[in-house]
């Protein structure tokens, strides 16, 4: 059977189960809702031999048939909530739901002729990343298309709309930034919000740049906070660590950290110019070297507080060597 840690009941019938991950986030929440006689399975995990072993005990433990679950919901589209839905589908025939933009990015990664790591391989060496730790980042990338595998036929929803889930109405809010095409699920008469890894407790969301997409992702996470600042909730349900409330709260120190890194990455090179790769590391630490799943995401967030500072013209970028430096003038100077 499950560990007692796995199942926690929450109000209402709910259920959320810990699904296992194979790195240092340790597991994503997936959520069990009760439909009458059926279930909906929201952010069902990465496929991984052990997280379908925790799903056949979770639900043997809750008196759950495969047959029951009428629908499987994603806030996004990252392996870590996407990856089992494909499978959970074939053993359901539930359908699977979520935005066509996420769809998009999930086809564009892990379809058959997928040309992103190339793409990514080109942005992280322009920006000083030794080719030896690009080539271990690439074999990472590619390592994650059996983790979602089979990939499900998806129903598309979208920002704006509602869905009616466990008996209740739920607002769908666009959440950009840490993942185009995310939603967050607004319930209004509970104030329950279900805000996948857009607002989390304890840790940061990565906002990273992602080649083809937009090219100042923590201006519009930074906006996304302050949208979901305005509603009033009393319990949020987060794709990562505990539901936990003081939401707005939470919100805040998001604000807070992210406007800390960003004044003491111009500071740093104020003090002297750096690549990217070279202030990732001063920030992040080169043992991340060893980690190709966290030195992607450490680069890339790296570089999404540099292209915005850029664009508000408080750092500056210059090639050298086929290589670009940033730059800048100390906030004080500034």
């Amino acid at each position: 059977m499950t560990d007692i840690d796995t199942i926690t009941e929450l109000p209402d019938g709910w259920k959320r189960v810990k699904v296992p991950l194979p790195f240092s986030l340790k597991w994503v929440n997936s959520y069990i809702v009760p439909e009458g006689t059926s279930y909906t399975i929201i952010d069902p995990g990465l496929r991984t031999e052990q997280s379908e072993r925790v799903w056949e005990e979770a639900l043997q433990a809750c008196g759950i048939g495969w047959e029951q679950i009428a629908r499987i919901v994603l806030t996004h589209q990252h392996p870590d909530h996407y990856g089992l839905a494909g499978t959970i589908q074939e053993k359901s025939g539930a359908p699977v739901l979520m935005t066509e933009r996420s769809h998009r990015y999930a086809r564009r990664l892990w379809g058959g002729s997928s040309e992103y790591a190339e793409a990514l391989s080109a942005l992280f060496l322009s920006h000083g990343m030794p080719g030896e730790l690009m080539q271990s980042i690439a074999l990472n990338l590619e390592s994650f298309v059996e983790k979602v595998s089979p990939q499900p036929g998806v129903t598309y929803i979208e920002a704006g709309g509602q869905l009616t889930l466990g008996k209740r109405d739920w607002l769908l809010i666009d959440a950009p930034g840490h993942a185009y095409g995310a939603l967050c699920l607004y319930d209004q008469t509970k104030r329950w919000m279900i805000c996948g890894d857009q607002v989390l407790p304890q840790i940061t969301p990565n906002v990273s740049v992602v080649p083809g997409e937009e090219a100042d992702p923590l201006a519009d996470f930074l906006e996304s906070l302050a949208h979901l600042e305005q509603y009033d909730v009393e319990l949020a349900l987060p794709g990562h660590r505990d539901p936990f409330a003081g939401f707005r709260k939470r919100i805040v120190e998001l604000q807070s950290f992210h406007q800390r890194r960003l004044s003491e990455m111009r500071n740093r090179l104020a003090r002297q110019p750096l690549t990217a790769f070279e202030l990732c590391e001063d920030l992040f630490g080169a043992r991340l070297r060893d980690n190709p799943h966290n030195l992607r995401f450490a680069m890339a967030e790296t570089l999404a507080h540099l292209f915005h500072m850029e664009n508000r013209g408080l750092v500056s970028s210059r090639s050298k060597s086929c290589v670009f430096l940033y730059d800048s003038e100390s906030p004080e100077a500034g």
